[in-house]
């Protein structure tokens, strides 16, 4: 999976920064010939990117299919895992991810990371 920030220059999108390169290299080193890529682009903004929330479910999604939780069990860890859930009165309560700022989905994202790399000896970038 591949993640990454590009700006506009001159008319064209270049890589962010060195380590978005790096990354997309090592992505495109991964695939095999013939191996179809589905892309998705979108514009960030101050909030969060709709690109984040594609990263995490599909994080989440690959987390599932590895430890034979349900989406939505493997979502709630994640979640508990980064922080995102509280305890109230009620109960416990997890905050949607639909309402994170980018840097709530960025710790969700590097969860699912260190859950991937700890729990299922998987790398998920």
């Amino acid at each position: 999976m591949f993640t990454g920030k590009f700006i506009k220059k001159n008319g064209k999108l270049t890589y962010n920064s060195p380590q978005d390169k790096l990354a997309y290299e090592l992505f495109i080193e991964k695939l095999q010939e013939g191996q179809k890529v589905e892309m998705y682009l979108d514009l960030t903004d101050s909030n969060h990117s709709l690109a984040q929330l594609a990263k995490v479910h599909a994080c989440i999604r690959e987390l599932a299919k590895e430890s034979g939780y349900t989406f939505d069990e493997m979502k709630t860890l994640v979640k508990k895992h980064s922080g995102l859930c509280y305890d109230t009165e009620n109960g416990e309560i997890c905050k949607s991810f639909a309402d994170c700022s980018k840097e709530e989905l960025v710790l969700a994202i590097e969860s699912c990371l260190s859950i991937a790399r700890d729990n299922f000896n998987m790398n998920l970038q």
